[in-house]
């Protein structure tokens, strides 16, 4: 999005709703379990009334520039006024009304004490995409994607600009903590799951930015030049995934180009490729304030061109007349943006309550955060912690905890953000209060000194922030703590902190947010010095140091984690952040979470990390994915690169065995069975994830070592306990993209099942064999990028 956040573009309907109100009359319920009957004919007789003036005005920011009647007058009596919705009624003779729409995915992002309102209005803040994908678990996702949608419900939205769903190709993205994951199908799953949780609830999810939007560097004009195969394989079969499974009501379209043309301009895109190939039924929308020709994107297919401008408005105007755009093509979109109103919750008599269930809400949050919390160290069984041991709590990110990034991601309205410090309190432990007050009073010297953070201080920054002195931005509030340099302290000042304290935590942190590459910075002198400190002096004295990771994404490890006894990657964890993370250090809940990302030992060994981001590197107008297939694991795993940390990977306070593993058939037809038994041969009760890869024969084209083709996780296992799990695999896990003859093709071969808890720690092996090629699927042959280009391959080693 343009802004930091989506002001609201608003509620709902028309036709028979006005009549649906006055008979049910409503308030926070559902006026009965039918729509209004109002089918494509009487769709399309709507649209036949509707002038051409008033079709581009609807196309045009969901009816921005349409004369509105004012809400009040029309409301009176029949429900309460939501301040600052900006929900518009249009077109009275038809009442046709906007949709409302606002942001997410890290919860709804809305101001919680609008101009107007009587009270505050609070949303909950849930963990990151990122965070929510580490728990491999689908069931839990669909449940915080219940609760999300509960709180879009009751605060009268109707549609939730979330998930967003791109590929961590490269860890400086600033955006990563907004997508799930390097690799397409966990990140497909995720978001079809958060989808069907959110739409259970009535109102429509959007999956976003579609597609190629894997940079923030010039985001609204740099072309992303990727092969056929691996814009297939890895950038669009998310998506895919998540629209076959998820059904979502709406697509956003990305700001960039994808081989030579802006995605929301890009027929062969959205026509060929997601109506036709996907069978996608729902709306398409642009991304906010967008380059690009108007024209171009309605015949694209695009149905609101959000969010909306004069100049889009005259474009289409003199289109129309000039006939380089028939009024059929407005006719054809806006059955879809009526289709979405029909959906809505007003359409079906809902009147939004105000007053979700926050305290559920935060329950939920909390169990998400903690499930996808990664234990990466626990030398020695540091963790967890005896009860009643005295803390110390050593970072300014200890006592300020990074719910999520910030942008349109962000989350501007829940009610708290409970602190690692906090969290460790509640849960019993005592903490240091002299260091509590020193930590406390550097922050709030920090807020009220309100400096330009290093990362923004510099010519570009300044200019794209609108920086003139030393002095951040009144929107700089998210930023400041995180992004401020850490509070040194010396040798004895450590020394003194130890002698009161059993054990030290320290909590390093890292924010990262629309529109930047901030997401991997790495880290500094001053923190390095604190973590060798830290642990020198405990160290010293028999005493353990734990390091609590609240960052976004992917972050370098190498350089200091043979210090610490025990480091917890707690991501952006939402608002119940610093609860979870008790849950864990003291033993209350089990770590399970599992990396959803492959963590290298420097930057300079991700594979896109000599082409990020793009040509030329400080202005760039190209991105030249030459990696190809190879991104993540792909490439770490078939090119023998170290990784610190593997994609999979996660520690348990518990040990899990594997057996039992029975494929259904050794030859492959249509579809095949892969059973395998989990056992907690440990101590304590935990959650293991069973990843399922499968090698594929190296016949017609290179394919990856391995590729993730299933995944389940096991519900809590007590010791001794074992789970039968069965998963499948069908012709389209064995296929690989061919280019040439633009089809999905599984080869004819032995393939190998690899079961594992990692995709380096595979515990069992099984063969079978695909007699003849199978031809998946043939697909239309668009797409092809408009550069030749030179791809990553392993026939080049």
């Amino acid at each position: 999005m343009k802004f930091l956040f989506l002001p609201l573009v608003t509620v709902i309907f028309l036709f028979s709703f006005a009549d649906a109100q006055k008979e049910n009359n409503l308030s926070g319920k559902k006026a009965n379990n039918t729509a209004p009957q109002l089918g494509k004919n009487k769709i399309e007789a709507v649209i036949a009334a509707m002038t051409p003036e008033e079709k581009i005005g609807m196309t045009v920011g969901d009816g921005k520039f349409l004369p509105a009647v004012d809400q009040e007058n029309i409301e009176q009596g029949t429900g309460i006024i939501i301040a600052n919705q900006n929900s518009k009624l249009l077109i009275p003779r038809l009442n046709i009304w906007s949709s409302a729409l606002s942001d997410g995915p890290s919860g709804l992002n809305r101001d919680p004490h609008p101009e107007g309102a009587t009270e505050y209005t609070y949303t909950t803040a849930f963990p990151t995409s990122t965070c929510l994908s580490a728990t491999w678990n689908t069931t839990l996702i669909e449940n915080v994607g219940k609760a999300f949608g509960e709180e879009v419900l009751d605060y009268g939205y109707d549609v939730i600009l979330m998930p967003a769903m791109n590929l961590h190709r490269n860890p400086e993205c600033g955006r990563s903590f907004e997508y799930y994951s390097e690799d397409p199908l966990l990140s497909g799953k995720m978001a079809a799951f958060m989808v069907k949780g959110l739409q259970s609830k009535g109102i429509g999810a959007t999956l976003k930015h579609f597609v190629g939007n894997n940079q923030e560097t010039n985001r609204r004009t740099y072309n992303a030049v990727i092969g056929q195969r691996a814009l297939r394989e890895l950038y669009l079969r998310g998506f895919e995934i998540a629209v076959k499974e998820g059904k979502p009501d709406c697509i956003m379209t990305s700001y960039n180009k994808v081989n030579g043309f802006y995605t929301a301009e890009n027929p062969e895109l959205l026509q060929d490729i997601v109506r036709r190939e996907w069978d996608f039924k729902g709306l398409f929308m642009t991304d906010f304030d967008g380059y690009g020709s108007a024209v171009a994107k309605v015949r694209a297919g695009n149905n609101m061109l959000m969010g909306g401008n004069k100049d889009e408005l005259n474009e289409l105007t003199k289109a129309l007349k000039d006939k380089t755009l028939d009024e059929s093509t407005l006719d054809k979109n806006l059955v879809y943006n009526l289709q979405l109103k029909l959906k809505s919750p007003r359409a079906k008599g809902y009147v939004p309550t105000m007053k979700p269930d926050l305290e559920g809400h935060a329950k939920i949050a909390r169990e998400a955060a903690a499930e996808g919390m990664v234990l990466l160290k626990n030398d020695g069984n540091t963790l967890p912690f005896e009860a009643g041991k005295t803390v110390a709590v050593f970072g300014k990110i200890g006592y300020y905890l990074i719910d999520a990034g910030t942008g349109s991601g962000g989350v501007r309205s829940n009610k708290y953000a409970v602190s690692v410090n906090e969290g460790l309190k509640a849960a019993g432990f005592k903490v240091l209060n002299e260091l509590e007050d020193n930590y406390l009073s550097f922050i709030e010297k920090t807020k009220k000194e309100n400096l330009v953070p290093d990362y923004f201080n510099n010519p570009k920054m300044r200019a794209d922030n609108g920086i003139t002195g030393d002095q951040a931005p009144p929107h700089f509030k998210g930023r400041l703590v995180a992004f401020s340099k850490e509070q040194p302290l010396s040798k004895a000042e450590i020394t003194r902190y130890e002698s009161k304290s059993d054990v030290a935590v320290i909590t390093l942190g890292r924010s990262g947010g629309e529109n930047y590459e901030n997401g991997y910075l790495p880290i500094t002198k001053v923190e390095l010095d604190l973590v060798k400190t830290v642990c020198e002096v405990y160290h010293s004295e028999g005493k353990k140091v734990v390091v609590v990771l609240n960052v976004g994404g992917v972050w370098e490890t190498a350089s200091w984690r043979d210090y610490p006894d025990a480091i917890l990657l707690a991501w952006e964890p939402g608002q119940e952040g610093g609860n979870a993370v008790a849950d864990i250090l003291k033993g209350a809940i089990n770590p399970s979470g599992r990396l959803p990302d492959s963590f290298p030992l420097k930057y300079d060994d991700v594979p896109s990390a000599s082409t990020f981001p793009g040509v030329p590197a400080d202005d760039p107008v190209n991105s030249f994915y030459k990696e190809g297939i190879y991104v993540g694991y792909r490439y770490y795993n078939s090119f023998n690169v170290p990784v610190a940390y593997e994609f999979g990977y996660g520690l348990s306070y518990t040990n899990f065995g594997f057996s039992g593993l029975k494929l259904s058939s050794t030859t492959f037809a249509n579809n095949l069975q892969v059973e395998v038994t989990v056992k907690n041969i440990g101590k304590v009760a935990g959650k293991e994830v069973v990843q399922l890869y499968v090698a594929a024969p190296q016949v017609e084209i290179e394919k990856p070592s391995e590729e993730l083709k299933g995944f389940a996780k096991t519900k809590l296992l007590q010791p001794g306990e074992s789970q039968h799990l069965t998963l499948e695999l069908n012709a389209m896990s064995l296929a690989s993209f061919r280019s040439g003859v633009s089809s999905w093709v599984a080869d004819k071969g032995n393939y190998e099942v690899r079961i594992g808890a990692s995709s380096k720690d595979i515990r069992l092996k099984a063969s079978f064999s695909v007699p003849k090629d199978i031809v998946v699927e043939h697909v239309h042959d668009v797409l092809y990028p408009n550069f030749a280009m030179k791809e990553l391959s392993r026939n080049d080693k």
